[in-house]
């Protein structure tokens, strides 16, 4: 059974994540230089610190600066290589100094100097194709921020729809606002709509271009809660016309 890994925040409960471990997991025995492509968020550093943990990450499209940590180190990631101004330079200086190199990009790419310098290249997936590691790391944020803002009540995850738009990124920062939001106070509500609004005041039509920010949600929670707009409207205490129109002026938010 494929068991999630959490020592290194990569978790492995999708076959292709299990895989693309066992690989990384064999190449840190090697002293073999390795390629780790995919989107943003989908755990290429997180993979290369695994097979590096004491190498310096420097980004490939910092020229100068990579070139000073090449003249330092034996061993290196380089993250975004793809990014390189010059990879064939860069290339070049691996292979002089014999450097131990694990390099992430965020595109799949070959050429001939890339080709040549990795022996081995691994393809993460998107986590859109990665469904049993979702519901992993939305654990594995939910702890971190039960330790980073205390507290122990667990998201109610019933209604959540993982955002996965940039990975673990979207993914980790949804989880966070949800967290803090489950049982924000409606004075730490109107605080955080008053700073929102702040610097953004000063038109004569303010009031009517910042009212979907109240009209927006209470629509779309109303909506889902009591699934007919007849009956919304109820609630509200408006006539079904105008909460028609309200729907209608709202509807890019809804």
């Amino acid at each position: 059974m494929v068991q999630a890994v959490d020592a290194t925040n990569f978790v492995t409960a999708s076959e292709a994540s299990y895989q693309a471990f066992k690989t990384a997991t064999l190449s840190k025995t090697l002293n073999v230089n390795v390629l780790i492509m995919g989107e943003s968020g989908v755990g290429k550093k997180c993979l290369a610190s695994f097979i590096l943990p004491d190498a310096p990450i420097v980004d490939a499209s910092n020229f100068d600066k990579l070139l000073l940590s090449l003249e330092k180190s034996s061993k290196i990631i380089i993250s975004n290589i793809d990014n390189s101004p010059n990879i064939e330079r860069l290339i070049e200086a691996i292979k002089d100094k014999s450097i131990h190199v694990i390099a992430t990009s965020k595109q799949s790419f070959s050429n001939e100097f890339i080709d040549d310098l990795f022996s081995v290249k691994l393809d993460i997936p998107p986590l859109s194709q990665r469904d049993e590691d979702v519901g992993e790391l939305v654990d594995l944020f939910e702890e971190e921020a039960i330790g980073l803002f205390g507290g122990k009540q667990r998201l109610d995850l019933k209604n959540f729809v993982p955002d996965l738009s940039c990975n673990s990124h979207s993914l980790k920062r949804q989880v966070m606002v949800n967290y803090l939001l489950q049982d924000i106070q409606d004075n730490e509500l109107m605080q955080i709509i008053e700073n929102y609004l702040h610097d953004k005041l000063g038109s004569n039509s303010d009031y009517r271009s910042y009212l979907y920010l109240y009209e927006a949600p209470l629509i779309k929670a109303g909506l889902h809660r009591f699934k007919s707009q007849l009956q919304l409207a109820d609630k509200l205490g408006l006539n079904r016309n105008t909460l028609r129109k309200k729907i209608s002026d709202n509807k890019k938010y809804l």
